[in-house]
């Protein structure tokens, strides 16, 4: 089946190629990487060295296996570690953030035969990793033929995506046969490969690699005691109105809260301040080490900090989700048994979102006024309060060990 699989992709990628290229040239996407995805790749390194591959296809994929990535390469240093996208923009943060830990940034290959063929020729891998969504079958099924070890990690299937394997199972009982392991982030997503045709003993549940956020060593004087504080963190353009005036309308009701202003750019502060000063709200900056016992609002205007200041807030509002940026991680507030809330626009970080707000440890809110009212409720009803922070606490026990699972594993 896998091999006419392989004629038959091949075929409908030369017909389909030409026509999905003028498409997006149109449009202006680019056509990124198109020699590396034609297997065209150049490893700087021998074709006889060990080589662990790690697979992510964008950007929230990338940013889930950056701490494993660190880990594979401090506990393997005499390997190769390469890493592949499938995306401009997961090539682009996988260069900023694996560099210096990887040994080769490039794109995965087209899923044909020529293409993959000529890749694992090149690239010649001992074990690969692919990460959560992506089965490619003919790359499986190449691999399974030159006997290299290709494993699904933090592996999830979503509802939609489970019915239409559902409906093609015959297909997924041969690509499966392919993989070497999967590994789920849940019991749920266990049973759903088990389902479309996964062998029950290849699929053992790992955890989110997503959960693997470490608490930052926090002394924090911001003369926060006796106040409670609300962190907008990587807040962008047109977020700031939104926070600043619920702030607003909220310090009339609750005379104890505190606000801790993040921009995700720095250089916004003269905009920021204007706002401010339009509110009639008192702020400081923390550059000048200014203090909450003084002023209503600081601004932190400084860079690498935001991290830790999650560990002083009573709640959270994540920025980047009010806009079409596609949300930042939460789990930097979560993992302080802190709520968290965040705007409608979450794609980069969509499956953690998922997960905290089926429990009181996230909220997804779709406008202002949605916003400010659950504010007001956590500020509110203290036993509310209370389950939301024990929710987040939950969420992370759940979810622990991922990483020194897929370790052991590689082991």
């Amino acid at each position: 089946m896998m091999y006419l699989y392989g004629i038959l992709s091949t075929i409908i990628f030369i017909l389909g190629m030409p026509f999905v290229w003028a498409v997006r040239k149109c449009i202006g996407k680019p056509n990124a990487g198109l020699r590396e995805k034609f297997g065209f790749i150049a490893p700087p390194f021998n074709s006889q060295d060990d080589v662990i591959m790690l697979h992510g296809v964008s950007v929230g994929e990338v940013i889930a296996l950056e701490n494993l990535a660190k880990k594979i390469k401090e506990t393997f240093p005499d390997k190769k570690l390469v890493v592949t996208t499938g995306t401009k923009t997961g090539q682009e943060i996988a260069k900023k953030k694996y560099d210096g830990v990887a040994d080769f940034i490039t794109y995965f290959p087209f899923d044909i035969p020529c293409c993959v063929n000529r890749f694992l020729k090149r690239l010649n891998p001992k074990t690969v990793l692919i990460a959560e969504t992506e089965i490619w079958p003919y790359f499986a099924y190449a691999c399974h033929k030159k006997g290299i070890p290709v494993s699904i990690i933090n592996g999830r299937i979503s509802d939609s995506t489970f019915n239409t394997y559902k409906k093609v199972k015959f297909f997924f009982t041969k690509v499966f046969e392919n993989f070497t392991a999967i590994y789920t982030q849940s019991e749920e997503d266990k049973q759903k490969y088990i389902a479309v045709s996964a062998k029950p003993d290849v699929v053992e549940v790992m955890g989110n690699l997503k959960f693997d956020v470490k608490r930052k060593d926090a002394d924090i004087q911001l003369g926060q005691e006796g106040f409670r504080v609300i962190v907008a963190g990587s807040t962008h353009a047109g977020e700031d109105e939104i926070v600043l005036n619920s702030f607003k309308i909220l310090k009339a009701k609750h005379a104890d809260i505190k606000l801790l202003l993040a921009p995700r750019h720095p250089k916004r502060l003269p905009s920021i301040e204007e706002l401010l000063k339009g509110l009639g709200l008192s702020y400081g900056l923390r550059s000048k080490d200014d203090r909450f016992t003084d002023y209503d609002v600081i601004v932190l205007d400084t860079l690498g900090e935001l991290g830790k200041m999650y560990s002083i807030c009573h709640f959270a509002f994540i920025g980047g989700s009010f806009n079409t940026t596609g949300g930042h991680n939460p789990l930097e507030a979560s993992v302080y048994d802190k709520p968290t809330i965040t705007g409608p626009d979450i794609h980069n970080f969509k499956d953690i979102y998922g997960m905290l707000s089926k429990t009181s440890a996230g909220k997804i809110v779709n406008i202002p006024i949605e916003f400010e009212q659950y504010q007001d409720k956590l500020l509110s009803d203290s036993e509310f309060y209370k389950k939301a922070c024990q929710d987040c606490k939950e969420v992370f026990e759940a979810q622990k060990g991922a990483l020194d699972f897929v370790i052991n594993k590689l082991k």
